[in-house]
């Protein structure tokens, strides 16, 4: 199989380090470019800053419980609202050969709610809750047609090593705009900004409100390679359908149809079913280590000045790791890959139990950062490699629908095993049940079997 924008590259020119990487066409380099792109949304405003800002500025005036319990439905609600339009948009989006659209505007509405949290103030709780579901919401959106595009850029050959390397740019991207922030976060007055005492409620917060804005320009700015420089895949008709591309009502009508359609027919992409399922069940171990480590490590003692500095450890060792599993996967396949993540993953947990001090959280940041960004990247490459392209479009919003119930049972878990436990430690311990029992799914997935029945779908179709 062959991608859409470009033949597989000769002999001659699979030399040298980008060819390693995966980035050795432009096509590949201008879609990975979007990972850099976008996660400095998903460390600066759902991880490290956004989260703290919201709970002590958007939620002044309100106990420290109901601002918690804000935050959790905002995460919620956004999730919600993913998982139910995904699937929808984009079969939508493949029945109009409409994916570079929809990317594009799901995320101008992210990239202007996250300009519009500069003007959060003190006690808008639901002005900052709304504008977190429109910005996550809009991210989330935007990656399920970005990730769709992946299958007819990439050949069988690159689409591991291309997963892996988008994903080593965002660890670096969303790093550096991490540690920028931060730096003018903790020294304002190195980079001119207000500091000292007796500054007003607004001037004191500047720093956080400018590094939201920071994100909304980061992330339009370095979504336009992207945008420019990967094509719209053509509309694939199945069989002898007719008519050129439908208008949007009767798109809405179609997705609906085939939707439906791919529900009964997934007993002929069960290996792309048995990846989703598998993916949900060990994502969910995934998010909750993710979600819950500062939280973790607040409880057990852990600094704020270190929780930060480890979250940044995480970024950049993520960032070679991400490669090497790229590389990895060449070797012996992207399934026994995540798999040897999967395995250092429950090490982590059963270390997790152990951690005392500063430097134990340190070490344990590092061993998240080895296999974090590989094993996310190879999933998404090998759900990518067996499903058909005429069908990415909803195939991965099924995929983010399945990711995000993946971020929810896991967090409920761990907080129900904490109150029976009565500490984290033993709540830790509880998470290496999703790994697995995910391991154990995606042992049974017959990769080779995946591909065909995608190649077999595909070859009945036709280019609109």
């Amino acid at each position: 199989m062959t991608p859409d924008t470009a033949v597989a590259p000769p002999a001659a020119a699979r030399r040298g380090l980008l060819w390693s990487l995966g980035l050795h066409r432009p096509v590949l380099r201008a879609w990975a470019v979007y990972d850099w792109a976008i996660s400095s949304m998903q460390t600066v405003i759902t991880t490290a800053v956004f989260p703290i800002f919201f709970l002590k500025v958007a939620g002044d005036g309100r106990t420290p419980e109901e601002a918690t319990q804000w935050w959790g439905y905002a995460n919620t609600l956004a999730a919600v609202v993913v998982a139910v339009m995904g699937p929808v948009l984009g079969a939508v989006a493949d029945v109009r050969a409409a994916k570079k659209r929809f990317m594009t505007f799901f995320l101008l509405v992210g990239v202007v709610a996250t300009a519009a949290m500069f003007l959060i103030e003190h006690g808008e709780l639901l002005f900052a809750s709304v504008l977190f579901i429109l910005s996550v919401g809009g991210a989330t959106a935007s990656l399920t047609f970005y990730e769709s595009l992946l299958p007819h850029i990439a050949s069988e050959e690159e689409i591991d090593r291309v997963s892996t390397a988008a994903y080593g740019l965002g660890y670096l991207g969303g790093g550096v705009l991490l540690a920028v922030n931060l730096a003018w976060i903790s020294a304002p007055a190195t980079f001119g900004l207000p500091a000292g005492e007796g500054l007003s409620r607004s001037e004191a917060t500047l720093p956080a409100r400018l590094a939201f804005l920071s994100v909304a320009v980061w992330w339009l700015l370095f979504s336009i390679p992207t945008l420019r420089g990967v094509p719209e895949p053509p509309r694939l008709r199945e069989g002898d359908e007719a008519g050129g591309t439908p208008p949007l009502g009767r798109a809405i009508v179609m997705a609906f149809t085939r939707l439906g359609e791919t529900l009964r027919e997934m007993r002929q992409y069960r290996q792309a079913f048995l990846v989703m399922v598998a993916f949900t069940v060990y994502n969910d171990g995934i998010q909750t280590i993710i979600k819950m480590a500062t939280a973790f490590g607040t409880e057990i003692g852990i600094g704020q000045s270190d929780l930060i500095t480890a979250i940044l450890l995480v970024q950049f060792i993520g960032i070679p790791f991400a490669f090497l599993f790229g590389s990895l996967a060449g070797r012996i396949g992207a399934k026994r890959a995540i798999l040897l993540g999967l395995a250092v993953y429950t090490g982590i947990c059963v270390y997790g139990y152990f951690v005392r001090t500063a430097r134990d959280f340190y070490l344990l940041a590092v061993l998240v950062g080895l296999v974090q960004g590989g094993t996310q990247a190879l999933s998404r490459s090998l759900f990518a490699s067996v499903v058909p392209k005429h069908k990415s479009g909803e195939f991965f919003g099924f995929y983010s629908v399945f990711e995000k119930f993946g971020g929810i049972l896991g967090p409920l878990v761990f907080a129900l095993a904490v109150q029976g436990g009565g500490s984290s430690r033993v709540a830790i311990l509880w998470v290496i049940a999703f790994f697995v029992v995910g391991a154990a799914m995606l042992w049974r997935v017959d990769v080779q079997e995946g591909e065909q029945a995608a190649r077999t779908a595909d070859a009945g179709t036709r280019v609109a």
